[in-house]
């Protein structure tokens, strides 16, 4: 074989790589900003704040605020609940440890099964109905932070396949400049 023939065949399939990866870099960004501004929005929806921070400034055990929160939670005093960070923080270290804190230890299920064997307690009715309701908000919580991540990766899948194909792109073109250099008679080497 030629190596001019093989030179521009080799710069073309280069060129096809080319077109794929931006054609990849530019949905993978597309889905970024979708996720992150999904996200957004429906968390600015929900109106949900973080405490002031003054709270923090009294943080005991069995208050709103514990100690075990503050390393999680004192950045983001005051600051609504707008990103998939902030709403892993909010589920994780905040409603979780309320929870935890509850009879139970503030699991559903369980609370439930009390509730339904005792059906005259209106104390443990409440107590499901307030569990329920935390699990609930610390599970749409933590599905806001998963979306997040995946805005968060799709954006640096997409900035590295704008990167590959940038080095590629000039792969391309040295093959093209190679081949324009190599002589007409010059076979591949074997």
């Amino acid at each position: 074989m030629k190596r001019k023939v093989f030179d521009v065949l080799a710069s073309a399939g280069g060129a096809l790589v080319v077109v794929v990866l931006v054609v990849a870099g530019s949905l993978l960004m597309w889905g970024a900003s979708f996720a992150s501004s999904s996200v957004h929005n429906q968390l600015a929806e929900q109106d949900i704040f973080f405490p002031p921070a003054s709270a923090f400034a009294h943080a005991e055990p069995g208050t709103e605020i514990t100690p075990s929160m503050r390393p999680y939670l004192l950045k983001y005093a005051g600051q609504q609940v707008l990103t998939g960070a902030q709403a892993e923080a909010y589920a994780d270290h905040f409603i979780a440890v309320h929870l935890s804190e509850m009879p139970y230890h503030g699991v559903y299920a369980k609370i439930s099964a009390a509730a339904m064997a005792n059906p005259s307690d209106a104390k443990l009715k409440a107590l499901e109905q307030t569990s329920f309701q935390g699990t609930t908000l610390r599970g749409l919580l933590l599905e806001a932070y998963a979306f997040g991540m995946f805005g968060s990766i799709a954006l640096y899948a997409g900035i590295a396949a704008f990167a590959l194909g940038a080095v590629m792109l000039m792969l391309v073109l040295l093959g093209i400049w190679h081949s324009r250099r190599t002589p007409e008679t010059a076979e591949l080497a074997v």
